[in-house]
């Protein structure tokens, strides 16, 4: 068995063979997404740099190299004989396929043979016959699918990898191959979603068709939420999770691609200066966390895209056009947040700031496009919603302002002290989720198999659709939908406070909530622009007495100031 000290040697001369019999075949090997994935984790561990906990023994993963020696020697026609690593009885051999065989441990080796075109896997007594064409399936044999859609000279040609180990980013998963029904409908959502991006953006689906190699499925997830994942070590490959429906896997090749494309660009050019960043964190509208100025650049010009995307959709959307104006209006006005944060930015390079600075006036020219008011309305409630839920998660006022705050609370004091008013931290919550709870509710409800019933009559059942949302956000979303009762949402939110005191995002629903029924317009001016205020010094009362204020009035008294 091979162990930390394994000779990569035979591993090499098959590929250098390989190399002298077909350099394309090597070429072909060597520039698949999971190769270059396999081999940043090679490297991390060897470097002790790994970010998440592998179990898999290092010399399995310094071994896959054999494994892609072995793959590369059957595309080129080779007789071998070479060891391989095999995982939870699985042996991948990377763009071909897997095979499956009987498991004596966790991890040990199997033997790869190839002698007169007949190639088998072999293992504990066990065999398994490579078909003579490997995308075939066979007897433990679970082939690499490759998916072809679109037109002559249009196509789009995609590996639905299931089984390379390094198919996921950034943490390697064990192979899973998918049911036949699940490939099928992967390729029926996969053929209807290029037909939309060859409609609508063929200069964008002509450049994917050269910069996407693979899309790693992964099982579906809650409605209008899928996963989707890029890493700048795995150049042309997408993971994303099983679609709604092919509008949403087609904004989300475009929103990966745009990923691949400045992950590529920044192998060749540096967009900012120095190695890490500074530790600055901003806040970035499309997440539940701070980030870094690196990942605030990645976002923006992957929101970017997706914004275009829906620019050119809500032309041709059909039944789902509110849905496409409120997609176009909300990134617009996000994305043109986030990119005002970065302007000037000391740490762009000139390449960097010339990116930023297109992409600056282009998101300009569409905040001038005209939208539908009740769509461009919503959008501005869901971006302003994120914003405050993620400052009630993430600001953190000075803790010696706060405490006097509360000494003038419990005092009787007219006012707070200004001390509060002073520049929160920024201080990440690792407990922040689902802030986009609001928007999502909005696109349940636009939908064409939207029910058209007022929310307000189950806002619970409706509720349980979208994790993270309450039931006062389905009545907030009711008011300005149906015209609903802006003041029964302003009653709910104190209340889920005070079944929960320490539950942020109500603070940030219960500002709009209070500024739609203009009832208490201080409390409304402080919720919608500094929840954390009432956050914190609401948390530090509770702390305090053991009895929580109540929030409109609290939030009344700390917006006089």
């Amino acid at each position: 068995m091979l162990d930390e000290d394994t000779d990569l040697g035979p591993a090499w001369d098959l590929l250098s063979a390989a190399q002298r019999r077909s350099p394309a075949t090597v070429d072909h090997v060597l520039v698949y997404p999971q190769t270059g994935m396999w081999l940043a984790t090679a490297l991390r561990r060897l470097r002790g740099t790994t970010a998440h906990r592998d179990e898999t023994p290092l010399w399995v993963v310094l071994g896959h190299v054999s494994a892609l020696a072995a793959a590369a020697a059957l595309r080129a026609g080779l007789d071998f004989t070479i060891d391989v690593p095999m995982r939870h009885g699985r042996v991948p051999l990377p763009t071909l396929g897997c095979a499956e065989l009987p498991a004596t441990a966790p991890w040990t080796t199997a033997t790869v043979r190839s002698q007169a075109g007949r190639a088998v896997v072999e293992a504990a007594g066990a065999t398994v016959a490579v078909p003579s064409a490997p995308e075939s399936p066979g007897p433990g044999w679970y082939p690499l699918r490759r998916l072809e859609v679109g037109p002559a000279g249009r196509r789009l040609e995609v590996a639905l990898d299931d089984v390379d180990p390094y198919r996921t980013y950034s943490q390697p998963t064990e192979p899973r191959p998918l049911s036949h029904k699940t490939a099928a409908q992967w390729r029926r959502v996969l053929e209807r979603a290029w037909e939309v991006l060859l409609r609508e953006q063929p200069e964008t689906a002509g450049a994917m068709r050269r910069g996407i190699l693979s899309i790693s499925p992964t099982p579906p997830r809650e409605r209008f939420r899928p996963r989707s994942v890029t890493s700048g070590d795995a150049f042309g490959g997408i993971e994303a999770s099983e679609p709604d429906d092919p509008v949403q896997l087609a904004a989300t090749l475009v929103h990966e691609f745009q990923h691949t494309k400045l992950g590529g660009l920044l192998h060749l050019a540096p967009l900012l200066t120095g190695d890490a960043d500074d530790g600055k964190l901003f806040y970035a509208p499309w997440r539940d966390d701070p980030r870094p100025l690196a990942g605030m650049l990645q976002g923006v010009y992957a929101f970017t895209g997706i914004t275009h995307f829906w620019h050119t959709h809500r032309r041709s959307a059909g039944e789902r056009t509110a849905v496409a104006h409120f997609e176009f209006a909300l990134w617009r006005t996000q994305t043109a947040r986030a990119l005002e944060q970065l302007r000037d930015h000391p740490r762009s390079t000139p390449l960097g700031t010339t990116l930023l600075t297109t992409l600056r006036d282009r998101c300009t020219r569409w905040l001038d496009e005209p939208v539908p008011s009740d769509a461009s309305a919503l959008a501005r409630l869901c971006a302003a919603d994120h914003a405050a839920r993620w400052r009630c998660h993430h600001l953190r006022p000075p803790a010696r302002a706060v405490a006097e705050t509360v000494r003038a609370w419990l005092a009787g004091a007219e006012s707070p002290p200004a001390s509060l008013t002073a520049r929160p931290e920024v201080v990440t919550d690792t407990s922040a989720r689902w802030l986009d709870s609001l928007a999502m509710l909005v696109r349940h409800r636009l939908g064409p198999t939207s029910d058209d019933r007022p929310w307000a009559e189950e806002p619970g059942k409706a509720a349980a659709g979208v994790t993270g949302a309450l039931p006062a956000d389905v009545l907030l979303v009711d008011v300005l939908l149906t015209g609903g009762n802006a003041t029964a949402a302003a009653r709910a939110y104190p209340a889920h406070l005070a079944e929960e005191p320490r539950r942020p995002t109500a603070w940030a629903g219960l500002g709009r909530a209070l500024a739609l029924t203009r009832t208490a317009p201080a409390a409304a001016r402080l919720l919608c622009h500094h929840p954390e205020r009432a956050r914190a010094v609401h948390e530090a009362l509770v702390d305090a007495t053991g009895t929580p204020p109540d929030p409109i009035t609290l939030a009344t008294w700390l917006g006089t100031r």
